[in-house]
């Protein structure tokens, strides 16, 4: 069923086609996710973004992060490669910006934010990638809140690749500086209107998580207060960086990404219950999710 919204919105019900995966495919017909992510004492989102990227189907994935915490990302998961960075206090330092363009040649799709911190040499790596780095992008958590500092500023080069931005209501807020009241008393006309404004799409996180382009619509239906826990944010990035490192569009990246990653948490709480459910469980359960529609 489709409906027509405000603002030649249209809201879309089914899923979009799952990434064909060849009889004969290799590794490399599936993509390489970057993941940039992590600093001292936050090594978790990297952990758990960089799996999620595996789990979302990416044929290569590489965490990028501060050199002191590269051997525990490399422990956590060995199916993903791991990129040390420069580092200043623990977190991204200067010089990092060159590292991680020595591996973007490689790179079909790339996220940054989780657990990566504010200081200056994080937030001049990401304004500088969200400028004019020509392939697709995912901004999340202090990446996020770097480009809310910028202010109204979301400009980006000709060149530029598609830019997601995967905010909860209080990133969103600072992005627009609105309230988050504000923003959750009108969810969906709120992203609508950030996404066409600045030509990218938005993942509004939430009960009901809203996927908009500006154009186009999906509300999500599946997920549960159990995932209202420290981490699964940062396994929705990884899984929707695989799906566009895929090749898949940004919205429809994003509309199955937001799917997957609330029935794995449905799966999870019927097995752990929602008090008792944990970012990790995500990642066991991504797989079932991804049965059930005939992956």
């Amino acid at each position: 069923m489709i409906m027509e919204q405000e603002q030649a919105v249209i809201c879309i019900t089914h899923l979009p086609i799952v990434p064909h995966r060849r009889d004969d495919g290799h590794k490399g017909d599936y993509g390489h996710a970057l993941v940039v992510a992590g600093q001292v004492g936050m090594s978790g989102a990297a952990c758990l973004a960089g799996k999620a990227a595996l789990r979302g189907g990416a044929g290569l994935v590489t965490v990028a992060t501060p050199i002191s915490i590269q051997p525990t990302i490399a422990a956590y998961e060995p199916s993903y490669l791991t990129l040390g960075l420069p580092e200043t206090h623990g977190a991204i330092g200067f010089g990092a910006l060159e590292a991680i363009h020595r591996a973007l040649h490689v790179a079909t799709a790339v996220a940054i934010g989780p657990g990566l911190g504010t200081a200056e040499p994080a937030r001049q790596i990401v304004r500088a990638l969200y400028r004019s780095l020509p392939i697709p992008m995912i901004i999340d958590a202090d990446g996020l809140n770097v480009l809310a500092a910028s202010g109204d500023d979301l400009s980006r080069d000709s060149g530029a690749g598609a830019r997601i931005m995967t905010p909860h209501p209080g990133e969103f807020a600072r992005l627009t500086g609105e309230t988050t009241a504000t923003i959750q008393a009108a969810r969906e006309k709120f992203a609508n209107e950030f996404a066409r404004r600045h030509g990218l799409t938005v993942v509004l996180k939430g009960k009901e998580t809203v996927v908009t382009d500006g154009y186009r619509m999906a509300i999500n239906t599946t997920g549960n207060s159990g995932m209202a826990t420290g981490g699964t944010g940062d396994v929705l990035t990884g899984l929707l960086t695989a799906l566009v490192a895929q090749k898949l569009p940004p919205f429809e990246a994003a509309q199955l990404a937001v799917w997957l990653h609330g029935r794995a948490g449905d799966i999870a709480a019927e097995k752990h219950s929602q008090p008792g459910l944990i970012a990790s469980d995500l990642l066991d359960y991504l797989g079932s999710a991804w049965l059930e529609i005939g992956a």
